[in-house]
């Protein structure tokens, strides 16, 4: 059987999931495309102009805010989450996993919805509330990307490095660190994701205050003849998560080498 060449396979990759993103490009920096035009019939910016009018990039900055603030928290507690169930460091480890990937289970509105009311009587500030729920929300997928990490890696580089006076923290900041980076790097991806494109939570625990992309987005597509803003505020909530998903991919390459 002849084997399909490896930049063939890249290149339908590539072209899966650009293909969708031609025509929401076309849109962005177009004036007037009408039906049953094929291109646009008057090309400019005005979507863009009204986009950043309308306070897009305010949101734009407010969503990397967000996103990393849980990126930041939840690789962090997956990764310590991930070790303990590893190792067999926590009692009844099957009842622990299920209460950590509970959130996955369970639908995000209805969570949000049971916890609103909850968050309004305890004064606690929306945008905190907003970034636990989040945290938790991702935990799941960065205690089990951590968890797959832990179970290839290979303890005996700490305890050579013990034997030869290596303190704790030494061990963990030039072995466990370096060799666990691209796990790391994966599951902060993940978390990142799970915030920037969240909708349901920012929206419900922040009260319409908390103004991010996903919101801005839903607020100009539930009307009619936005469709240009709509493109450009889609085109700016791409960006980020194809960038760091390229240097994921470079990271990868350079830690196999």
């Amino acid at each position: 059987m002849n084997r399909v060449p490896p930049f063939a396979g890249r290149a339908v990759l590539v072209l899966w999931f650009l293909l969708p993103l031609i025509p929401v490009v076309l849109w962005a920096i177009s004036n007037r495309w009408s039906f049953p035009g094929s291109v646009p019939q008057e090309w400019g910016f005005d979507g863009v102009r009204s986009a950043l009018d309308a306070g897009g990039a305010d949101a734009f900055m407010r969503s990397t805010l967000l996103a990393l603030a849980v990126a930041a928290i939840a690789t962090p507690l997956g990764a310590l989450a991930a070790r303990a169930l590893v190792n067999g460091n926590v009692r009844c480890p099957a009842v622990v996993a299920g209460v950590l990937f509970a959130p996955v289970a369970l639908p995000p509105f209805a969570v949000a919805l049971g916890l609103d009311v909850l968050v309004l009587r305890s004064r606690i500030p929306s945008t905190v509330a907003v970034i636990a729920l989040l945290t938790v929300a991702a935990i799941p997928y960065t205690t089990y990307l951590m968890r797959v990490a832990f179970g290839a890696y290979d303890i005996g580089y700490e305890e050579e490095a013990r034997t030869l006076g290596a303190s704790n923290a030494m061990v963990l900041r030039r072995i466990r660190i370096p060799l666990l980076a691209p796990a790391l790097a994966g599951a902060a991806l993940l978390a990142f994701l799970v915030a920037w494109s969240d909708y349901v939570i920012t929206l419900l625990i922040g009260g319409g205050r908390l103004v991010t992309v996903p919101i801005l987005v839903a607020s100009f597509a539930a009307g009619t003849g936005n469709d240009s803003v709509v493109a450009a505020l889609s085109v700016a909530a791409v960006v980020p998560p194809l960038l760091l998903v390229l240097m994921l991919a470079r990271l990868r390459r350079r830690s196999a080498r």
